[in-house]
Formats: structure tokens, C-alpha cells, sequence
């Protein structure tokens, strides 16, 4: 083995082995070697925007802005969305491969993941400072030579295997996340294996800690419904099972085209003010479709949250939620695209204060997104878009008489208006 002058000059003089350097050196390629096939990734995420008409007044029946409620919506402003830090290892080719990704959420945008129930710690203050660093995702990778083609294992912390839309910034076709990422289990921590088929159809099944969102209703963001909590009762697990199919190249047009499904089943032990423990079952199917225009790509997904209380009390009964949405993609060129969203919920549950997952109670809401993206700088993503929001009639509240109708702080609603505009510049660096 080659030595390099200087531990040649210490072992010398007696103050280290040649062996003990030996040792220490191939500690050392050992390390150089893993690190050697680590990546570190992510993104910085910031925005502008105006939202017209949102400021508090004398008709708001909860002071403060009106802000829709779907996941990391802010007022008009300048805001620092997300940074989002990555370390990926990932699997070889060999027959036991194993791997790694940590990553880390600093911002706004981590505070609804911090909230529910993910490690963090503050940033500037709770409120009105830069949110939270969140553990977003710390998972083990592991390959097992079972059944032809292997299972691959996630152990920790990962994205559910559910949904349309990703927490991740960049891979969206917009900037603002729709109703149905709102509502759906995005994040979970336990084990979750995925077996490939063949080329078209892959499974994946897991078992996570039980479901606990409740904190999520007493944050000042409506956010992301975790299931992400130890759980008080050993039996009360939460449970994932999701199918993947792709077109094959014999399909034409179509080939490329995915579907997937699947359903994430919990018990949550603690939902807000009531203490009556309940399950929560999160159903989804999605689609993305190439066209016969090839520049054009079609996606639809549908989303049905139901929730039953074991204990149910006045007001607080088994109240559903489902969303439907259409998404449209037009490439022009490399660089520009013009990317398409309509919504509409369909929200079951009566109060925010009883239900697990709240948004408008009682209500309807349609919303329609239209965004612009053109990469004009390496590894910028630059984004324009509109977004508007339209709620119906909402249940009364303590603060209202009757039924009021569209925006409030609170859910309350602003009776003086129920349309939400928004228009706003995303700036994303990606490395």
C-alpha cells in the first residue's frame, strides 16, 4: 500500500502504525467510495403575488385576510415558498442493493409537514417568521431478489405512493396545489414495498404509523393530512396498497399513458375538540394521457376522503369529502408550456372545529388555474399564472346569523363576496 510522505514521517517517529494507517486509510476509500455515489439535489422556491380584494374589511366576519383554503396558500406578497435540500443513494444493480434519500424543508411551505407530526424546529418565530425545518423525507432503501423481479423496500419517512400532485415544487404543472393534494395523506412513516410486475404493471402495499391530522386544523395553514403520528394504541395502524399501469409502445398514441389507484386506510385517536376516536379512508385514482397532438397531454384524478367516528356527537358524524379535477398540458417548445387546471370539491363535513379534515363545511368550491411556464434561465423554473376560487353557501356559525357565503380567515365567510383571484410570478432554482 502506498503511504503518503507525511504518515510516513509520523509512523517514524512512532506516532502512528503503519498498520493502524492502513486501516484507516481503507476506512477512508470506503467512505470516499459511498459518498462518491451520493447526489445532493433541491430547490429554492419563491413567488409574488396579488390576490385582488383580499384585504380585511368591515363586511369580513372574522378579521383578518381572506385566504382559500388549499394547501400553502398565502396572501399577496413576496414569500419564500421552500427550500428543499436532498441526499439520494441510490440502489445498484446487485441482487441486495441498499440506499438512501434524506431531505430537508426549510420555509413556509414545511410548516404544514412540521405540524403534522414530522420533526422540526422554528425559523424566525411561529408566526410570521420563515416556518419550519422539516424532516421531509429519511428512508432506507432496500432491494430483495424475491418473486422474478425483486420487491424494493422504503423503510422511514417517504411520500405517500397516492395523488396527482407532488409536495415537491418543481415536478407540479402549477404553483398553486389543487384541492385534492389538500385533502389526500402526502406523507407517512413506516414500510412500504413495491413489486414490478413487468414493464406495465407495478404494486405497491405498506403499513405506517396510525393517521393523526388534528393538528393540522389548529395550524394557521390548512395543509397536508399527515399520517405521521406514534400510535397510542399498538393495534392502530394505517395501511397503503396502490397499483401502477403503464401503455405499451403497442398502444399507439397512448403509449406512455398511466393510470394508478390505490386506497390509505387509518384510525385517528384524536380528532379535534371532540376526543372521539375515528377512521379515516383515502381513496384515489388518477390518469395522465398522451393525445393524438403531440405536443398535448391530459390528466384527471379523483379523490374521496371518508371519515368515520367511532363516538360520534351532535355535529361531529362521518362526513365525507371528494374532489374531481382535469389537468391539460401544451408543450410548445422546450421551453414553454401552457399548463391547465379546473376543480371541483364537494366538501361533506359540518364544522372545521369537529371534523378531521375541513375546508368549506357544507360547501361546494370549483376553481380554475391557468399557468404559463417558461424556462428562460438554467435550471430556473419561471411560472405566471391565475388562479380563481369560487365557494358556495357555507353552513351558520357562531359568528353569523344565517348561511354566509365565500372567503373567511376562519371559514367563516365574507358575505360581501365568495370569488378568490389570484395572479402570481414562481421563481424556482433547482440544483
Amino acid at each position: 500500500m502506498k503511504f503518503n510522505k507525511w504518515t510516513v514521517g509520523l509512523a517514524a517517529v512512532g506516532v502512528v502504525s503503519l498498520a493502524s494507517a492502513a486501516r484507516a486509510d481503507e476506512q477512508m476509500s470506503m467512505v470516499q467510495t459511498a459518498l462518491s455515489q451520493t447526489t445532493l439535489s433541491g430547490y429554492v422556491d419563491t413567488a409574488m403575488q396579488w390576490n385582488p380584494g383580499s384585504d380585511a374589511n368591515t363586511h369580513t366576519t372574522a378579521a383578518g385576510a381572506n385566504i382559500p383554503h388549499y394547501a400553502f396558500a398565502k396572501d399577496d406578497g413576496f414569500s419564500l415558498n421552500a427550500v428543499d435540500v436532498a441526499l439520494d443513494h441510490p440502489e445498484d444493480s446487485s441482487q441486495w442493493a441498499a440506499g438512501y434519500r434524506v431531505e430537508l424543508m426549510v420555509g413556509p411551505n414545511s410548516e404544514p409537514l412540521a405540524n403534522a407530526g414530522i420533526a422540526g424546529i422554528s425559523i424566525g418565530g411561529a408566526a410570521g417568521g420563515y416556518g419550519l425545518v422539516a424532516l421531509r423525507q429519511a428512508f432506507v432503501r432496500l432491494h430483495t431478489p424475491l418473486f422474478g423481479n425483486g420487491i424494493d423496500w422504503q423503510v422511514g419517512v417517504f411520500d405517500s405512493p397516492l395523488g396527482y400532485e407532488s409536495t415537491s415544487d418543481p415536478s407540479n404543472p402549477n404553483y398553486t396545489r389543487s384541492y385534492g393534494y389538500t385533502i389526500e395523506p402526502t406523507t407517512l412513516t413506516g414500510i412500504l414495498g413495491t413489486y414490478k410486475v413487468n414493464d406495465s404493471i407495478s404494486l405497491s402495499a405498506g403499513i405506517a404509523d396510525m393517521w393523526n391530522d388534528d393538528v393540522i386544523q389548529a395550524s394557521s395553514l390548512v395543509g397536508i393530512a399527515g399520517v405521521n403520528s406514534t400510535p397510542v394504541v399498538e393495534s392502530q395502524k394505517t395501511y397503503i396498497g396502490s397499483i401502477n399501469l403503464t401503455a405499451p409502445d403497442s398502444m399507439g398514441f397512448l403509449k406512455g399513458a398511466t393510470l394508478s389507484g390505490g386506497v390509505i386506510h387509518g384510525v385517528n385517536a384524536t380528532p379535534v375538540a371532540t376526543g372521539n376516536g375515528g377512521s379515516e379512508t383515502s381513496w384515489y385514482v388518477g390518469a395522465t394521457v398522451p393525445t393524438p397532438i403531440t405536443q398535448l397531454k391530459a390528466g384527471a384524478s379523483f379523490d374521496y376522503l371518508m371519515e368515520a367516528q367511532n363516538s360520534p356527537t351532535a355535529g361531529n358524524g362521518g362526513d365525507d369529502i371528494w374532489d374531481g379535477a382535469l389537468y391539460a398540458t401544451f408543450q410548445a417548445t422546450d421551453k414553454l408550456s401552457f399548463n391547465l387546471r379546473g376543480e371541483y370539491l364537494s366538501d361533506g363535513s359540518t364544522t372545521a372545529a369537529t371534523d378531521l379534515v375541513s375546508l368549506y363545511p357544507g360547501n361546494k368550491a370549483e376553481e380554475i388555474t391557468a399557468t404559463i411556464q417558461y424556462n428562460l434561465w438554467a435550471n430556473v423554473i419561471t411560472r405566471a399564472e391565475f388562479r380563481w376560487d369560487h365557494v358556495e353557501h357555507l353552513f351558520p356559525t357562531a359568528a353569523a346569523a344565517g348561511p354566509t357565503e365565500g372567503f373567511g380567515a376562519s371559514g367563516n365567510g365574507d358575505p360581501s363576496r365568495n370569488d378568490d383571484f389570484l395572479l402570481a410570478l414562481n421563481i424556482i432554482y433547482q440544483f
